[in-house]
């Protein structure tokens, strides 16, 4: 897959983030402004913008993610930020959980293409519930915060955690989940919850993201 023309070269922060990986994230930016605009999993409009508001934003979560973690990308799309995660963390173990043929069929390609160690399981996150664990759990813009949680939650493994990326309207989601919180906590073991950000020393706006830990007594 070549690097289409319409993106752009790599910033300086996506040297920083990627550092020996950024070949392989430079290829990755070749699909997604070529393969993933046709096939409609990116608007046409991101391509331009695709390093500093796509994999570099993607790049940051890992920041929150420990050495080695088993983890997961709810509603994977495009493989933002999954595939993401894969290039520049090699350590972790991720699989790519998404419903939908046309895009999953995408994210096989891409991880061959990449020589990517990711799993990707074409399903709903609820269909996996009892089936598959993972240390943390990651989304992006997949749906509101308590729908997602009721989704993620009962994936990650006690003493794990959901990441669920949110741009600048995290605070204000996490305040209007409150109640919607407390419900799961009795339900699904959610525990604490906070708005963090990633990257700040790297990015203007830094990754902003709804971390939610699970209660270490659930199982």
């Amino acid at each position: 897959m070549p690097v289409s023309r319409e993106t752009p070269d790599p910033p300086v922060a996506a040297r920083r983030v990627f550092g020996s990986s950024l070949p392989v994230a430079i290829r990755y930016a070749g699909w997604l402004a070529d393969a993933g605009v046709l096939r409609g999993l990116l608007g046409p409009r991101e391509a331009p913008r695709l390093w500093e508001r796509h994999l570099v934003n993607c790049a940051l979560l890992a920041e929150g993610l420990g050495t080695g973690e088993e983890v997961a990308d709810v509603g994977s799309g495009a493989g933002l930020p999954g595939i993401v995660l894969a290039v520049c963390r090699p350590d972790l173990r991720l699989t790519l959980i998404e419903p939908l043929q046309r895009r999953s069929e995408f994210l096989r390609e891409v991880v061959t293409d990449l020589a990517l160690d990711v799993e990707v399981v074409r399903a709903r996150a609820e269909e996996l519930e009892g089936q598959r664990a993972f240390d943390s759990v990651v989304s992006r813009a997949v749906a509101p915060l308590p729908k997602l949680l009721a989704w993620c939650l009962p994936l990650v493994r006690p003493g794990g955690q959901v990441l669920a990326m949110k741009g600048a309207s995290a605070d204000r989601e996490l305040a209007d989940a409150r109640s919607e919180l407390r419900r799961l906590q009795r339900r699904l073991g959610a525990g604490a919850a906070e708005a963090v950000r990633f990257g700040a020393d790297v990015a203007d706006p830094p990754t902003t993201a709804i971390r939610v830990e699970r209660s270490a007594g659930r199982d």
